[in-house]
């Protein structure tokens, strides 16, 4: 969903945009309107928006003083007015679109168009990678995606046959016997697992429970598939137990 801002001085202007708008209400949501521009900085300001509908022509500012006083353009702009005189203008404040009052709905319809465009093409990092880790965390649990060092690792867990924790990274060890080594906590790497399949063994260790060969009771170790000896912590020794 497409969050999106006006600013227009005439309140009659905002309310014909804001119904315009509703025919797009599947994939653009209004989340704020302002007729007075100094407002509407402040908002922008501190708040993040996709897409902002801007009046060229109001009377303390007009929209290209507006612009200047922006920290922040990450978002895609629309400029709304009546005199086609500003076209070329827009166009070198960097808006993706121009729009002449009153506004016609297929002009419109084609700038939804370019906001969605924007949009996809701007989608910031982080959000992709909130994406992608939401969706392996709530519907994939054949794999889990970490985050290390500017780049994303997609990692099967059906492969992985422990992680091994050395302070503030950790080390996977895969049935390959690759090694590949991330800059997060144990902590962290336990809570992307599935708990089904995964057992903190130790302050050191996480293991996958279905890559254990043997448990050797008296001396209080497993060992897995890679034939690594892994030690089970006292106190976790009666939770492996039921876990296993």
């Amino acid at each position: 969903m497409i969050r999106a801002v006006i600013v227009d001085d005439e309140q009659k202007a905002i309310d014909s945009l804001t119904w315009e708008l509703k025919q797009f209400n599947s994939e653009i949501n209004i989340i704020k309107t302002f007729n007075k521009p100094e407002e509407a900085i402040q908002f922008l300001n501190t708040r993040s928006t996709d897409c902002l509908f801007l009046d060229i022509n109001m009377p303390t500012m007009d929209g290209f003083q507006f612009l200047d006083k922006l920290i922040n353009r990450d978002f895609a702009i629309v400029i709304t007015t009546a005199y086609n005189e500003y076209a070329l203008k827009a166009l070198k404040h960097e808006a993706i679109d121009y729009l002449l009052k009153p506004i016609d709905s297929d002009d419109l319809k084609e700038t939804i168009k370019k906001i969605k465009k924007h949009h996809s093409n701007n989608l910031p990092i982080s959000k992709i990678e909130e994406v992608l880790l939401n969706f392996n965390q709530n519907f994939n649990q054949k794999k889990i995606t970490i985050s290390t060092d500017g780049k994303l690792i997609f990692l099967d867990t059906d492969k992985i046959i422990y992680i091994e924790s050395d302070g503030n990274y950790s080390t996977f060890v895969m049935q390959d016997n690759q090694k590949i080594l991330v800059t997060k906590k144990l902590k962290e790497v336990n809570a992307l697992l599935p708990e089904n399949y995964f057992f903190r063994i130790h302050n050191s260790y996480i293991i996958n429970l279905n890559k254990i060969k043997e448990f050797i009771k008296n001396d209080g170790y497993v060992v897995m598939q890679t034939n690594d000896k892994i030690p089970v912590a006292r106190q976790r020794k009666s939770d492996f137990l039921d876990k296993v």
